[in-house]
C-alpha cells in the first residue's frame, strides 16, 4: 500500500478540489451528486475493463445519494458500508474567501465542506477502489477481505432529510449490516454518539386587557413549565454518554404590552443518550408539564456500536483512541451497528474559512485500509 498511497492522496486531493467548487448546500446536492456519479461510473468501468473475468463494481444512484459494491456478495460474510456525506451547510457570513474557490495553502485544503464532510468522502472513495484492486494505472485482484464492501456517499445529512440516509435505508438492496460512518473525528472511533429530539413547547392562555388583570397568562405557564424542564433529571444514567442534556433555546410570546397573551411558545433542545428512545422522553417530559409538547421527529436516535461487535474488537485490536461524539450524524438513521471515524477535526465544521489538512487525508486513507484488512 505504500507503494501508491502518494498516488491516492493525489487523487483525494485533485476530486476534493473539483468538488468544493460546486455548491451543494443540504437539499441542492444535485449538481455535486452528477458528478461525482459521472466521476465514480467511468473509475469503475475502467477497473471493470481491467479486471476481466471478476465480478463488476456496481455503480448505483438513490435521488443524490449513490452507491458502489461490487457484484459478488457472499451470504456468509458481514457487509460493511463505509458512508460519508455530500452535502454542507450553508457557508458563515464571515469567510475571508469565496467559500465556492477551493485553494491549497501551507498543506492545507480551504473551502466550505472540505473538513466536513469532502476529507471522509475523499479518502473512502481511494480506499474502496484500492481494496478493489485498482493499483494507480494498473489493476489487481480484489482484496480477499472478510466482509462484502459497500460505499454509500449520502445526501441531505446536515439537515436530516428524508431522501437522503432515511431513503437508502428503506429502499436500497442489498442492505449493509454494519457501518463505518466518515466524520471529522482525527481518526478516533466514536463508538457512541447523543441523539436529537427537539421539541415545541405551546402553553395555551386566556387574553385579556393587562391593565384589569383578567385572562390566564399563558407567558406564566410557560415560565413555569421551561423551569420545571431546566431542573428535570432523567433517572437513568448513560455509562458511554452520562445525562441525557435537555436545553430551552427559544421562546416566543405576546403581540402587545397591554394584551395578557393567550399563546405562548418555546423549543427544547434534547441530546438523548441509550438508555432511552424519544419516545419515552416525550412521554416522561408531557407528564411533568402544563404546555402542550410535540416533537418535531421521533427518529433521531442515541447510537451506541455494541461491545462484542467486531468493530469494536478491530479498535481495540489496533489500539484505537475512542470517543464519544457530542455531535449527530447519518449513524442515527441506520439500524446496523457502527462506528463514526474519519479525517479532520469537528471543531472546523460549521465556521468559516473551513480547512482539512492533506496529510489527515493520506493518514485516514491508510487507516480505513488497515482497519477494514484487520477485521
Amino acid at each position: 500500500m505504500e507503494d501508491f498511497l502518494q498516488g491516492m492522496t493525489y487523487n483525494a486531493v485533485n476530486l476534493l478540489t473539483g468538488m468544493l467548487q460546486i455548491p451543494s448546500c443540504s437539499f441542492e446536492e444535485e449538481e455535486r451528486a452528477d458528478f461525482l456519479y459521472e466521476y465514480l461510473k467511468e473509475r469503475a468501468l475502467k477497473l471493470n475493463m481491467q479486471q476481466k473475468g471478476i465480478p463488476d463494481i456496481i455503480v448505483c444512484r438513490v435521488v443524490n445519494n449513490i452507491i458502489l459494491y461490487r457484484d459478488n456478495f457472499s451470504a456468509e460474510k458481514q457487509t460493511l458500508m463505509l458512508n460519508s456525506h455530500i452535502d454542507t451547510v450553508t457557508p458563515a457570513p464571515t469567510y475571508s474567501f469565496d467559500p465556492f474557490v477551493p485553494f491549497e495553502k501551507d498543506g492545507c485544503i480551504y473551502g466550505l465542506g472540505s473538513n466536513d464532510d469532502g476529507g471522509s468522502v475523499v479518502s473512502q472513495i481511494e480506499a474502496f477502489f484500492y481494496l478493489n484492486g485498482e493499483r494507480d494505472n494498473d489493476a489487481v485482484a480484489p482484496e480477499n477481505l472478510n466482509v462484502n464492501l459497500m460505499l454509500v456517499l449520502t445526501a441531505e445529512e446536515e439537515r436530516s432529510g428524508s431522501n437522503g440516509m432515511a431513503r437508502f435505508v428503506e429502499t436500497f438492496e442489498p442492505k449493509p449490516n454494519c457501518a463505518i460512518i466518515g466524520e471529522p473525528t482525527g481518526m478516533q472511533a466514536a463508538i457512541a454518539e447523543r441523539g436529537l429530539l427537539v421539541l415545541d413547547g405551546t402553553a395555551e392562555g386566556v387574553s385579556g386587557h393587562a391593565a384589569r388583570n383578567e385572562g390566564v397568562n399563558a407567558l406564566y405557564i410557560a415560565l413555569e413549565d421551561i423551569n420545571t424542564l431546566r431542573n428535570y433529571k432523567f433517572e437513568k444514567n448513560s455509562p458511554l454518554m452520562g445525562d441525557v442534556k435537555l436545553t430551552v433555546t427559544q421562546f416566543n410570546c405576546g403581540t402587545t404590552h397591554n394584551v395578557i397573551p393567550a399563546q405562548a411558545t418555546f423549543v427544547v433542545d434534547i441530546r438523548p443518550t441509550e438508555q432511552y428512545n424519544n419516545e419515552e422522553i416525550l412521554d416522561l417530559l408531557q407528564k411533568q408539564v402544563k404546555s402542550t409538547l410535540a416533537a418535531r421527529n421521533l427518529k433521531n436516535r442515541s447510537s451506541a456500536t455494541p461491545q462484542g461487535h467486531f468493530l469494536m474488537e478491530t479498535v481495540d485490536k489496533m489500539g484505537i483512541v475512542t470517543q464519544i461524539s457530542a455531535t449527530t450524524s447519518d449513524w442515527m438513521k441506520i439500524p446496523w451497528p457502527a462506528i463514526k471515524m474519519g479525517p479532520g477535526d469537528s471543531a472546523r465544521s460549521h465556521k468559516a474559512d473551513e480547512f482539512i489538512m492533506v496529510q489527515e487525508i493520506k493518514d485516514a486513507i491508510k487507516g480505513y485500509i488497515n482497519f477494514i484488512k484487520n477485521i
